[in-house]
Protein backbone atom coordinates (compact mmCIF):
# COMPACT_ATOMS: atom_id res chain seq x y z
CA UNK A 1 0.00 0.00 0.00
CA UNK A 2 1.40 3.37 -1.07
CA UNK A 3 0.45 6.57 0.72
CA UNK A 4 0.11 10.02 -0.82
CA UNK A 5 -0.36 13.52 0.60
CA UNK A 6 -1.77 16.74 -0.85
CA UNK A 7 -0.07 20.04 -0.02
CA UNK A 8 -2.82 21.82 -1.97
CA UNK A 9 -6.33 20.79 -2.88
CA UNK A 10 -6.42 19.30 -6.36
CA UNK A 11 -9.27 18.59 -8.74
CA UNK A 12 -11.68 15.84 -7.73
CA UNK A 13 -11.23 14.35 -11.20
CA UNK A 14 -7.59 13.74 -10.37
CA UNK A 15 -8.32 12.40 -6.91
CA UNK A 16 -10.82 9.94 -8.38
CA UNK A 17 -8.04 8.13 -10.26
CA UNK A 18 -6.25 6.71 -7.22
CA UNK A 19 -6.80 2.96 -7.02
CA UNK A 20 -7.13 0.82 -3.90
CA UNK A 21 -3.34 0.37 -3.82
CA UNK A 22 -2.96 4.02 -2.84
CA UNK A 23 -4.18 5.65 0.34
CA UNK A 24 -4.36 9.32 1.28
CA UNK A 25 -2.53 10.33 4.48
CA UNK A 26 -2.73 13.59 6.39
CA UNK A 27 0.78 13.02 7.78
CA UNK A 28 3.25 14.15 5.14
CA UNK A 29 6.08 12.21 6.85
CA UNK A 30 4.31 8.93 6.00
CA UNK A 31 3.80 9.71 2.32
CA UNK A 32 5.65 8.07 -0.54
CA UNK A 33 4.26 10.76 -2.86
CA UNK A 34 3.28 14.41 -2.54
CA UNK A 35 0.99 16.22 -4.96
CA UNK A 36 1.39 19.99 -4.95
CA UNK A 37 0.25 23.05 -6.84
CA UNK A 38 1.59 26.33 -5.44
CA UNK A 39 2.69 25.44 -1.88
CA UNK A 40 6.30 26.46 -1.15
CA UNK A 41 8.52 23.44 -0.52
CA UNK A 42 12.04 24.90 -0.37
CA UNK A 43 12.11 24.95 3.43
CA UNK A 44 10.52 21.52 3.87
CA UNK A 45 12.47 18.62 5.31
CA UNK A 46 11.71 15.49 3.31
CA UNK A 47 11.08 12.10 4.88
CA UNK A 48 13.22 9.14 3.76
CA UNK A 49 9.88 7.56 2.76
CA UNK A 50 9.25 10.19 0.08
CA UNK A 51 9.80 8.85 -3.44
CA UNK A 52 8.03 11.36 -5.66
CA UNK A 53 6.64 14.89 -5.86
CA UNK A 54 4.13 15.73 -8.57
CA UNK A 55 3.45 19.35 -9.46
CA UNK A 56 -0.06 19.70 -10.91
CA UNK A 57 1.11 22.30 -13.42
CA UNK A 58 4.17 23.11 -15.49
CA UNK A 59 6.20 25.47 -13.31
CA UNK A 60 8.31 23.97 -10.52
CA UNK A 61 9.82 27.10 -8.96
CA UNK A 62 8.26 26.15 -5.61
CA UNK A 63 10.17 22.84 -5.43
CA UNK A 64 13.90 22.41 -4.55
CA UNK A 65 14.81 20.31 -7.58
CA UNK A 66 18.52 19.83 -6.86
CA UNK A 67 17.93 18.76 -3.27
CA UNK A 68 15.21 16.35 -4.41
CA UNK A 69 17.57 14.78 -6.93
CA UNK A 70 20.28 14.41 -4.29
CA UNK A 71 17.79 12.67 -1.98
CA UNK A 72 16.41 10.37 -4.68
CA UNK A 73 13.03 12.08 -4.99
CA UNK A 74 11.68 12.19 -8.54
CA UNK A 75 9.88 15.45 -9.32
CA UNK A 76 7.17 15.37 -11.97
CA UNK A 77 5.30 18.18 -13.68
CA UNK A 78 2.42 18.14 -16.15
CA UNK A 79 3.53 19.89 -19.36
CA UNK A 80 0.77 20.40 -21.89
CA UNK A 81 -2.07 19.60 -19.49
CA UNK A 82 -2.97 23.27 -19.21
CA UNK A 83 -1.83 24.21 -22.71
CA UNK A 84 -5.24 24.91 -24.21
CA UNK A 85 -6.15 27.32 -21.42
CA UNK A 86 -2.96 29.32 -22.03
CA UNK A 87 -3.42 29.21 -25.81
CA UNK A 88 -6.92 30.65 -25.54
CA UNK A 89 -5.78 33.43 -23.20
CA UNK A 90 -2.87 34.25 -25.52
CA UNK A 91 -5.34 34.66 -28.39
CA UNK A 92 -7.29 36.99 -26.13
CA UNK A 93 -4.01 38.79 -25.44
CA UNK A 94 -3.41 39.35 -29.15
CA UNK A 95 -6.83 41.00 -29.42
CA UNK A 96 -6.24 43.10 -26.30
CA UNK A 97 -2.93 44.22 -27.77
CA UNK A 98 -4.46 45.20 -31.10
CA UNK A 99 -7.71 46.73 -29.85
CA UNK A 100 -7.88 49.03 -26.81
CA UNK A 101 -10.68 46.99 -25.28
CA UNK A 102 -9.39 47.45 -21.73
CA UNK A 103 -9.11 51.23 -22.14
CA UNK A 104 -12.61 51.37 -23.57
CA UNK A 105 -14.13 49.29 -20.78
CA UNK A 106 -12.44 51.42 -18.13
CA UNK A 107 -13.68 54.61 -19.83
CA UNK A 108 -17.27 53.37 -19.87
CA UNK A 109 -17.08 52.93 -16.10
CA UNK A 110 -16.24 56.63 -15.76
CA UNK A 111 -19.44 57.70 -17.57
CA UNK A 112 -21.85 54.99 -16.40
CA UNK A 113 -23.55 57.29 -13.88
CA UNK A 114 -24.00 60.21 -16.28
CA UNK A 115 -26.86 60.93 -18.67
CA UNK A 116 -26.94 59.99 -22.36
CA UNK A 117 -24.37 57.20 -21.99
CA UNK A 118 -25.20 55.80 -25.44
CA UNK A 119 -24.55 59.16 -27.10
CA UNK A 120 -21.28 59.62 -25.21
CA UNK A 121 -20.17 56.16 -26.28
CA UNK A 122 -20.78 56.93 -29.95
CA UNK A 123 -18.93 60.20 -29.60
CA UNK A 124 -15.99 58.87 -27.60
CA UNK A 125 -15.37 55.41 -29.08
CA UNK A 126 -12.89 56.68 -31.68
CA UNK A 127 -10.32 57.15 -28.90
CA UNK A 128 -10.14 53.37 -28.53
CA UNK A 129 -9.92 52.32 -32.18
CA UNK A 130 -7.36 49.64 -32.99
CA UNK A 131 -6.25 47.12 -35.59
CA UNK A 132 -7.49 43.73 -36.74
CA UNK A 133 -5.13 40.79 -36.38
CA UNK A 134 -6.03 39.20 -39.73
CA UNK A 135 -3.16 39.70 -42.16
CA UNK A 136 -0.72 40.78 -39.45
CA UNK A 137 2.62 39.07 -38.91
CA UNK A 138 2.80 37.03 -35.70
CA UNK A 139 6.13 35.82 -34.35
CA UNK A 140 6.00 32.79 -32.05
CA UNK A 141 9.19 32.17 -30.09
CA UNK A 142 8.98 28.59 -28.82
CA UNK A 143 6.82 26.05 -30.63
CA UNK A 144 6.16 23.54 -27.87
CA UNK A 145 2.97 22.52 -26.09
CA UNK A 146 1.61 26.09 -26.08
CA UNK A 147 3.47 27.92 -28.83
CA UNK A 148 2.75 25.24 -31.45
CA UNK A 149 -1.05 25.13 -31.01
CA UNK A 150 -1.13 28.94 -30.76
CA UNK A 151 0.75 29.25 -34.05
CA UNK A 152 -1.71 26.82 -35.68
CA UNK A 153 -4.70 28.77 -34.35
CA UNK A 154 -3.24 32.05 -35.58
CA UNK A 155 -2.92 30.61 -39.09
CA UNK A 156 -6.63 29.80 -39.02
CA UNK A 157 -7.33 33.39 -37.95
CA UNK A 158 -5.66 34.60 -41.14
CA UNK A 159 -2.35 35.74 -39.65
CA UNK A 160 1.05 35.32 -41.25
CA UNK A 161 2.88 33.23 -38.67
CA UNK A 162 6.65 33.06 -38.18
CA UNK A 163 7.96 30.39 -35.82
CA UNK A 164 11.35 30.11 -34.12
CA UNK A 165 12.43 27.12 -32.04
CA UNK A 166 15.88 25.58 -32.50
CA UNK A 167 15.04 22.83 -30.01
CA UNK A 168 11.66 21.76 -31.37
CA UNK A 169 10.91 18.06 -31.04
CA UNK A 170 10.09 15.93 -34.06
CA UNK A 171 6.61 15.25 -32.67
CA UNK A 172 5.89 18.96 -32.18
CA UNK A 173 7.16 19.75 -35.68
CA UNK A 174 4.83 17.18 -37.23
CA UNK A 175 1.83 18.92 -35.67
CA UNK A 176 2.62 22.40 -37.03
CA UNK A 177 0.51 23.98 -39.76
CA UNK A 178 2.39 23.88 -43.07
CA UNK A 179 1.73 27.61 -43.55
CA UNK A 180 3.94 28.54 -40.58
CA UNK A 181 7.15 30.21 -41.77
CA UNK A 182 10.13 28.68 -39.93
CA UNK A 183 12.99 31.06 -39.09
CA UNK A 184 16.34 30.22 -37.58
CA UNK A 185 16.90 33.10 -35.19
CA UNK A 186 14.91 35.40 -32.93
CA UNK A 187 16.27 38.32 -34.93
CA UNK A 188 14.17 37.17 -37.89
CA UNK A 189 11.10 37.35 -35.65
CA UNK A 190 12.04 40.81 -34.38
CA UNK A 191 12.55 42.22 -37.89
CA UNK A 192 9.35 40.89 -39.48
CA UNK A 193 6.58 40.68 -36.92
CA UNK A 194 3.85 43.07 -35.76
CA UNK A 195 3.05 40.90 -32.74
CA UNK A 196 5.60 38.77 -30.86
CA UNK A 197 4.59 36.12 -28.34
CA UNK A 198 6.96 34.29 -25.98
CA UNK A 199 6.63 30.59 -25.13
CA UNK A 200 10.05 29.49 -23.91
CA UNK A 201 11.36 28.31 -20.51
CA UNK A 202 13.34 30.65 -18.28
CA UNK A 203 17.01 29.72 -18.82
CA UNK A 204 20.26 31.68 -18.79
CA UNK A 205 19.92 32.07 -22.55
CA UNK A 206 16.36 33.38 -22.35
CA UNK A 207 16.50 35.51 -19.19
CA UNK A 208 15.75 39.13 -20.23
CA UNK A 209 15.87 38.05 -23.86
CA UNK A 210 13.54 40.95 -24.63
CA UNK A 211 16.01 43.71 -23.78
CA UNK A 212 17.00 47.05 -25.28
CA UNK A 213 19.07 45.42 -28.03
CA UNK A 214 16.29 43.02 -29.01
CA UNK A 215 13.64 45.76 -28.96
CA UNK A 216 15.80 47.98 -31.21
CA UNK A 217 15.55 45.28 -33.91
CA UNK A 218 11.74 45.19 -33.80
CA UNK A 219 9.23 47.00 -35.96
CA UNK A 220 7.91 50.30 -34.64
CA UNK A 221 4.65 49.84 -32.72
CA UNK A 222 5.21 46.15 -32.05
CA UNK A 223 2.96 44.34 -29.56
CA UNK A 224 4.71 41.93 -27.17
CA UNK A 225 2.91 39.08 -25.41
CA UNK A 226 4.38 37.22 -22.44
CA UNK A 227 2.42 34.19 -21.25
CA UNK A 228 5.56 32.21 -20.36
CA UNK A 229 7.72 33.73 -17.59
CA UNK A 230 8.08 37.21 -16.08
CA UNK A 231 11.88 37.41 -16.28
CA UNK A 232 12.00 36.85 -20.04
CA UNK A 233 11.52 40.61 -20.40
CA UNK A 234 13.78 43.42 -19.17
CA UNK A 235 11.26 45.73 -17.49
CA UNK A 236 13.48 48.81 -17.67
CA UNK A 237 14.05 48.43 -21.40
CA UNK A 238 10.36 47.74 -21.90
CA UNK A 239 9.35 50.89 -20.04
CA UNK A 240 11.56 53.04 -22.26
CA UNK A 241 10.22 51.35 -25.39
CA UNK A 242 6.61 51.92 -24.33
CA UNK A 243 7.31 55.60 -23.61
CA UNK A 244 8.92 56.10 -27.04
CA UNK A 245 6.21 54.18 -28.88
CA UNK A 246 8.63 51.55 -30.18
CA UNK A 247 6.45 49.03 -28.33
CA UNK A 248 2.78 49.94 -28.54
CA UNK A 249 1.56 47.52 -25.90
CA UNK A 250 2.81 44.77 -23.60
CA UNK A 251 0.41 42.00 -22.58
CA UNK A 252 1.62 39.89 -19.68
CA UNK A 253 0.18 37.18 -17.48
CA UNK A 254 2.94 37.86 -14.92
CA UNK A 255 2.52 41.37 -13.50
CA UNK A 256 5.11 42.56 -10.98
CA UNK A 257 5.72 45.67 -8.89
CA UNK A 258 6.89 47.60 -11.95
CA UNK A 259 4.75 46.40 -14.84
CA UNK A 260 1.46 46.37 -12.91
CA UNK A 261 1.24 50.16 -13.09
CA UNK A 262 3.19 50.77 -16.27
CA UNK A 263 1.53 52.80 -19.03
CA UNK A 264 0.83 50.64 -22.09
CA UNK A 265 0.77 47.37 -20.15
CA UNK A 266 -2.23 45.05 -19.94
CA UNK A 267 -1.47 43.05 -16.81
CA UNK A 268 -3.45 39.83 -16.37
CA UNK A 269 -3.28 38.15 -12.92
CA UNK A 270 -1.70 34.85 -14.04
CA UNK A 271 -4.90 33.40 -15.45
CA UNK A 272 -3.34 31.28 -18.21
CA UNK A 273 -4.09 27.94 -16.61
CA UNK A 274 -6.93 29.15 -14.40
CA UNK A 275 -9.69 27.13 -15.99
CA UNK A 276 -11.58 24.18 -14.59
CA UNK A 277 -10.45 22.09 -17.53
CA UNK A 278 -6.76 22.91 -16.99
CA UNK A 279 -6.94 22.10 -13.29
CA UNK A 280 -8.68 18.80 -14.06
CA UNK A 281 -6.13 17.85 -16.71
CA UNK A 282 -3.13 18.76 -14.53
CA UNK A 283 -4.45 16.80 -11.57
CA UNK A 284 -5.21 13.72 -13.67
CA UNK A 285 -1.80 13.74 -15.31
CA UNK A 286 -0.01 14.22 -11.97
CA UNK A 287 -1.83 11.32 -10.33
CA UNK A 288 -1.30 8.97 -13.29
CA UNK A 289 2.44 9.72 -13.41
CA UNK A 290 2.87 9.16 -9.67
CA UNK A 291 0.99 5.85 -9.71
CA UNK A 292 3.02 4.62 -12.67
CA UNK A 293 6.26 5.48 -10.91
CA UNK A 294 5.35 4.04 -7.52
CA UNK A 295 3.98 0.78 -8.93
CA UNK A 296 6.11 0.19 -12.02
CA UNK A 297 9.12 2.50 -11.59
CA UNK A 298 8.42 4.28 -14.88
CA UNK A 299 9.37 7.95 -15.16
CA UNK A 300 7.45 10.30 -17.45
CA UNK A 301 7.74 14.10 -17.40
CA UNK A 302 10.29 14.36 -14.61
CA UNK A 303 12.20 17.62 -14.33
CA UNK A 304 15.16 16.24 -12.38
CA UNK A 305 15.58 12.67 -13.67
CA UNK A 306 15.45 11.19 -17.20
CA UNK A 307 12.38 9.67 -18.80
CA UNK A 308 12.52 5.88 -18.61
CA UNK A 309 9.64 3.46 -19.23
CA UNK A 310 9.65 -0.35 -19.35
CA UNK A 311 5.88 -0.76 -19.02
CA UNK A 312 4.32 -3.12 -16.49
CA UNK A 313 6.72 -5.52 -14.83
CA UNK A 314 5.89 -9.12 -15.75
CA UNK A 315 9.03 -10.69 -14.32
CA UNK A 316 9.78 -11.95 -10.81
CA UNK A 317 11.31 -8.64 -9.80
CA UNK A 318 12.20 -5.19 -11.07
CA UNK A 319 15.06 -3.16 -9.61
CA UNK A 320 15.16 0.61 -10.17
CA UNK A 321 18.23 2.67 -9.35
CA UNK A 322 18.55 6.45 -9.21
CA UNK A 323 22.23 7.33 -9.48
CA UNK A 324 24.84 9.79 -10.65
CA UNK A 325 25.77 9.68 -14.32
CA UNK A 326 29.20 8.07 -13.80
CA UNK A 327 31.08 5.81 -16.28
CA UNK A 328 31.11 2.03 -15.63
CA UNK A 329 28.22 2.19 -13.19
CA UNK A 330 26.01 -0.19 -15.20
CA UNK A 331 28.67 -2.89 -15.27
CA UNK A 332 28.88 -2.71 -11.48
CA UNK A 333 25.10 -3.24 -11.23
CA UNK A 334 25.18 -6.28 -13.49
CA UNK A 335 28.20 -7.74 -11.71
CA UNK A 336 26.44 -7.59 -8.33
CA UNK A 337 23.38 -9.36 -9.75
CA UNK A 338 25.45 -11.94 -11.60
CA UNK A 339 27.30 -12.77 -8.39
CA UNK A 340 23.88 -13.32 -6.80
CA UNK A 341 23.09 -15.79 -9.62
CA UNK A 342 20.37 -13.48 -10.98
CA UNK A 343 19.54 -13.38 -14.68
CA UNK A 344 18.67 -9.95 -16.10
CA UNK A 345 15.90 -10.35 -18.68
CA UNK A 346 15.71 -6.67 -19.64
CA UNK A 347 17.59 -3.48 -18.83
CA UNK A 348 17.11 0.21 -19.58
CA UNK A 349 19.37 3.12 -18.67
CA UNK A 350 18.83 6.80 -19.35
CA UNK A 351 20.72 9.90 -18.26
CA UNK A 352 19.87 13.57 -17.80
CA UNK A 353 22.77 15.85 -16.99
CA UNK A 354 24.57 14.62 -13.90
CA UNK A 355 21.84 12.13 -12.98
CA UNK A 356 20.81 8.78 -14.44
CA UNK A 357 18.19 6.08 -13.96
CA UNK A 358 18.51 2.34 -14.49
CA UNK A 359 15.70 -0.23 -14.59
CA UNK A 360 16.41 -3.97 -14.52
CA UNK A 361 13.84 -6.75 -14.90
CA UNK A 362 15.00 -9.95 -13.22
CA UNK A 363 13.99 -13.60 -13.60
CA UNK A 364 14.26 -14.14 -9.84
CA UNK A 365 14.19 -11.95 -6.76
CA UNK A 366 17.56 -10.64 -5.57
CA UNK A 367 18.83 -11.31 -2.07
CA UNK A 368 18.91 -8.64 0.61
CA UNK A 369 22.70 -8.81 0.39
CA UNK A 370 22.63 -7.98 -3.33
CA UNK A 371 20.31 -5.03 -2.74
CA UNK A 372 22.64 -3.73 -0.05
CA UNK A 373 25.66 -4.08 -2.35
CA UNK A 374 23.85 -2.09 -5.06
CA UNK A 375 23.21 0.70 -2.55
CA UNK A 376 26.91 0.84 -1.67
CA UNK A 377 28.09 1.44 -5.25
CA UNK A 378 29.61 4.89 -5.73
CA UNK A 379 27.05 7.39 -7.07
CA UNK A 380 23.96 5.36 -6.19
CA UNK A 381 21.25 7.52 -4.60
CA UNK A 382 18.28 5.17 -4.18
CA UNK A 383 17.53 1.51 -4.95
CA UNK A 384 13.98 0.17 -5.12
CA UNK A 385 12.74 -3.39 -5.59
CA UNK A 386 9.35 -3.65 -7.31
CA UNK A 387 7.32 -6.80 -7.59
Amino acid sequence: MFQYHYLNKISDKGSALWTEEYQKTENVADAQAIVVRSAAMHDMKFSPELLAIARAGAGVNNIPLDRCAQEGIVVFNTPGANANGVVELAICGMLLGSRDVVGGINWVQTIKDTTDVAKQVEKGKSKFAGHEIMGKNLGVIGLGAIGGPLANAACKLGMNVYGCDPYISIDAAWHLDSNIIPVKTRDDIYANCDIITLHVPLLEDTKKMINAEAISKMKDGVVILNFARDLLVDDDALEEALKSGKVSRYITDFPNDKTAGMEGVVAIPHLGASTEESEDNCAKMAVKQVMNYLKNGNITNSVNFPACDMGVCTKASRITILHKNIPNTISQFTTVLANDNINISDLMNRSKGEYAYTMLDLDSAPSATAIEKLKQINGVIRVREIG
